[in-house]
């Protein structure tokens, strides 16, 4: 009976998520006539007409919010397929052969986290400089390590598992073992800490184009958005808290959605660990 409830809740969180995919990636098509410059309804309240009101050149905020997330959530997404694809290669190289390679990870790793991430981040910005391509260099220069470590830590326990014994017994190839077995027995742990770090990875491109280090004017989001309605947050205090709302929104939803992730694929609890 809990984990049907579990099951049904999980169902709920997914399908709400999807739903909010599929406004932000029909966005440019739903709400195309939202970046439209009319100066004669320039910083308009919230209405019926506008939910989220209007900026200083007449564009509807609701629109131009979803346009400016779409781009930070594709970012986000780009950037965690490259750090999953690192962090996995990385972590199961590490994880496997262990030794001398292990011990390099383990000191890379420390130093990586003794340095304040956002320091850091901004610091590699500001030597590679502004811009999408720089941004997400930046930010996966860290991003890949959650995988790496995450893959390291399941492969140690894999590899000693008795299946992987015995593709070894017979004399299976590195190949066979690491994509047949090793990378599959993976993804159940990986899905959560992609969704999440998913998340987490909007907040952050947000925060560094709030700061003028990512994408640059005259293209729509979200951070950039939050950033131009700060000038205005005494007369017109809409065109900073909705777009802030809206990211909001995205972001704690990847989180619920992770955590319910997490929970289900949970590789200590009992119902899960008798299907690894």
């Amino acid at each position: 009976m809990r984990r049907s409830k579990e099951n049904r809740s999980l169902l709920i969180k997914c399908s709400i998520l999807a739903v909010m995919l599929i406004v932000i990636i029909l966005s440019k098509k739903l709400f195309s006539w939202g970046d439209v410059v009319k100066l004669p309804i320039a910083n308009l309240p919230p209405n019926w007409k506008h939910l989220f009101g209007t900026d200083n050149l007449g564009r509807d905020l609701l629109c131009r919010s979803f346009i400016g997330l779409r781009l930070s959530l594709l970012m986000a997404f780009i950037m965690q397929v490259i750090c999953l694809a690192l962090g996995v290669a990385i972590g199961t190289i590490v994880g496997y052969f262990g030794g001398v390679l292990d011990k390099i990870f383990v000191f890379l790793q420390n130093v990586i986290l003794s340095f304040p991430g956002t320091v850091l981040t901004l610091c590699i910005m500001l030597l590679l400089g502004t811009g999408i391509f720089s941004m997400i260099v930046a930010l996966c220069i860290f991003g890949w390590l959650s995988y790496a470590r995450l893959t390291r830590s399941r492969v140690l326990t894999l590899k000693e598992a008795n299946f992987i014994k015995g593709e070894i017994a017979i004399g299976s190839s590195l190949f066979r073992i690491q994509f047949l077995h090793i990378v599959p027995n993976l993804i159940r742990t990986l899905i959560p800490i992609f969704t999440l770090m998913i998340g987490h990875s909007v907040l952050a491109i947000a925060g560094l184009c709030f700061l003028g280090f990512g994408v640059q004017p005259p293209h729509a989001e979200i951070g950039l958005m939050i950033q131009d309605g700060l000038a205005y947050i005494r007369s017109d205090p809409w065109m900073f808290i909705f777009p802030g709302l809206l990211l909001a929104c995205y972001s704690v939803m990847f989180n619920v959605v992770g955590d319910a992730l997490q929970d289900k694929f949970d590789p200590h609890d009992p119902v899960n660990a008798s299907k690894l």
